[in-house]
């Protein structure tokens, strides 16, 4: 009998690269039974659509409820009320999985209800006590009830995994050791494109202020060299992409601010370029140990890539040559790494690049989830 495998996420699954690359996986060897929000995706059995999170008064109502929980520390009961996890709960009751793929801390309580530990992965992604460490009062209300919710339920876990060593190191203080699956997309049998004039750099992504995306547009716009510079945005803020564009309007014809495209066309759509920046600075901490998906898009798209002293990124790029590291985080520190582009080194970067992007596949990164969910002890025996 094949084993089932609930992969479960507090996600839209068509909307996370990551999640589809554990059903493609997963389908091969398991009877997969997903779980999130909206619609099925393809490699799955059979999906179970969970209710979206509340929206409106309902949501007005559980954020102050939930300012009350917190402030009584009464984290128990502040997760086992949450409408989120009330709704999956009921949506996955008769549901008695073999194995249990939990994505995020968030998921992995409620996966422990439907399997016993050594039955469960969890896929930690990112690091939850530094979400949003920027902001005062999330770090006082919000950050204990995440270290509660990874110390109480991630050492039930039989295996874990994150998106990068940086990541994983973070997480060591609290007794947790974890592999590492990054963000890594397929394969693609890409050829480096000729060098265009000026050369052409592009960053996609999301419009947060955080990341602070106006340094790349002026650091660009000031440098000597033969250059130019696309952003394409998805409308996280909307304010700040709209600022964006008119920033982008006084600096020059040299950049520009686009509309994000769909993510099946992002790779063509950074082939067609020459370099794609990332210059991201650490004003939360989860972006000081950032391995994002769009750095491993940059390899398989065949582009050189810059990127900041952040020392996932800068690690991977100069083991590599893939590319540059800026000294900081502003603007003069972009200019200076741009001031020194020419179509030869670019080539160069394209080059490496190229040989470096089986090794940075997805491919390279999968038999660790494999592993992991091939060694976890089946929650009810053959039959």
């Amino acid at each position: 009998m094949t084993d089932t495998l609930l992969i479960l996420s507090f996600s839209r699954l068509e909307q996370d690269a990551r999640l589809r690359r554990q059903i493609a996986l997963f389908s091969e060897t398991y009877r997969v039974v997903t779980a999130g929000w909206g619609p099925a995706v393809v490699g799955a059995d059979r999906h179970v659509e969970l209710p979206v999170p509340p929206t409106g008064r309902r949501r007005r109502a559980r954020f102050y409820a939930e300012g009350m929980l917190l402030r009584l520390r009464a984290y128990r009961l502040l997760y086992w009320t949450d409408p989120t996890v009330r709704a999956a709960r009921k949506a996955l009751r008769s549901e008695r999985p073999d194995r249990v793929l939990a994505n995020d801390i968030e998921t992995l309580p409620l996966a422990l209800t439907l399997a016993p530990g050594p039955s469960v992965h969890a896929d930690l992604h990112e690091f939850y006590p530094g979400l949003h460490d920027d902001n005062p009062h999330w770090v006082r209300w919000r950050k204990p009830y995440l270290e509660w919710l990874i110390r109480r339920y991630a050492p039930q876990a039989a295996s874990l995994t994150t998106v990068g060593s940086t990541v994983a190191d973070a997480y060591r203080p609290f007794d947790l050791e974890a592999d590492v699956v990054t963000n890594s997309p397929a394969f693609a049998p890409v050829e480096p494109s000729q060098v265009h004039t000026p050369i052409s750099i592009i960053h996609p992504g999301a419009s947060l202020r955080s990341r602070r995306l106006e340094n790349m547009l002026r650091g660009v716009a000031a440098s000597s060299a033969d250059v130019s510079l696309t952003m394409y945005l998805a409308p996280n803020d909307p304010a700040y992409v709209a600022e964006l564009r008119r920033l982008a309007a006084t600096l020059g014809d040299r950049v520009r601010v686009e509309d994000a495209v769909p993510h099946d066309e992002l790779l063509g759509l950074i082939s067609a370029h020459d370099v794609g920046i990332h210059v991201l600075p650490p004003t939360v901490t989860n972006n000081a140990l950032a391995l994002p998906n769009k750095f491993f898009d940059y390899v398989q798209a065949r582009v050189g890539i810059i990127v900041g002293p952040t020392p996932a990124m800068s690690g991977l790029v100069r083991e590599h040559s893939l590319g540059a590291v800026t000294d900081g985080f502003e603007v003069d520190d972009i200019r200076r790494v741009v001031d020194e582009l020419t179509p030869e080194t670019v080539a160069r970067w394209k080059a490496s690049v190229d040989a470096a992007a089986r090794s940075l596949s997805a491919e390279s990164q999968l038999p660790v989830w494999d592993r992991a969910v091939g060694s976890l002890q089946p929650a009810r025996e053959p039959s």
